[in-house]
């Protein structure tokens, strides 16, 4: 049985691939998987955002395989935003996360992310996105793809960033006077507010409204 990937040739140089975790021991799991991936040669590991774009400059990988909690310091949303904007052989970053929530999607494919794979993936299709990733083609797990069909099929409602705040404040139980003294603006502007809200909910109460927001993942 055949172990390359299918599309892939022996003769082709290996995949330079650049691996971000800051977990050591995940880190050590992700390595020893990648010794025995076909066309695919480790040639670094970061334990952080900074270190991994600080990497990616120097040592010039075609693939990053990037985390997306990587503590205070730099996420994997900002690392990946400013790897794949370097001026000189901007790597390919393949996002390989526990995260699936439709924020942390949405975020990495707009940071530019060619792949987006959850950490439940086998190795084989480990290994394949890694090599698409290289080629520039976009692999994404079924989930994630199940959830982009769903959104492309039925779109959330776009509310503006007072509305969201002032639907955090709904689903915290604040009543108009609170939300008011919180954000400070009037209790008749808080009202206006929450007329659009529920219009482009389509719901008539707060409880439906934050209902609703939580179905959707309007709220973080």
């Amino acid at each position: 049985m055949n172990s390359e990937p299918a599309d892939s040739n022996p003769a082709d140089p290996p995949v330079r691939l650049l691996v971000c975790d800051d977990h050591a021991v995940v880190r050590a799991g992700l390595l020893a998987l990648l010794a025995s991936a076909p066309g695919i040669e480790v040639i670094g590991e970061a334990a952080g955002g900074a270190e991994a774009v600080a990497l990616a400059a120097g040592l010039r990988p075609d693939v990053v395989l990037m985390d997306l909690q990587l503590g205070a310091e730099m996420d994997g949303i900002e690392a990946t935003r400013r790897i794949t904007a370097l001026p000189d052989h901007a790597p390919r970053v393949l996002v390989l996360t526990t995260y699936d929530t439709d924020a942390d999607i949405t975020r990495a494919i707009a940071a530019g992310a060619t792949g987006y794979l959850l950490k439940a993936e086998r190795p084989e299709e480990l290994f394949a996105a890694i090599h698409a990733a290289a080629q520039g083609r976009t692999t994404l797990s079924p989930v994630v793809a199940d959830r982009m069909m769903s959104h492309l099929r039925n779109p959330r409602p776009t509310l503006t960033a007072r509305e969201r705040d002032i639907l955090a404040q709904l689903a915290s139980g604040s009543g108009n006077r609170e939300i008011a003294r919180a954000l400070h603006i009037s209790e008749a502007t808080v009202k206006t507010h929450l007329g659009r809200i529920y219009d482009k909910l389509g719901v008539e109460t707060r409880a439906a409204a934050v209902a609703v927001a939580k179905e959707q993942r309007l709220l973080d």
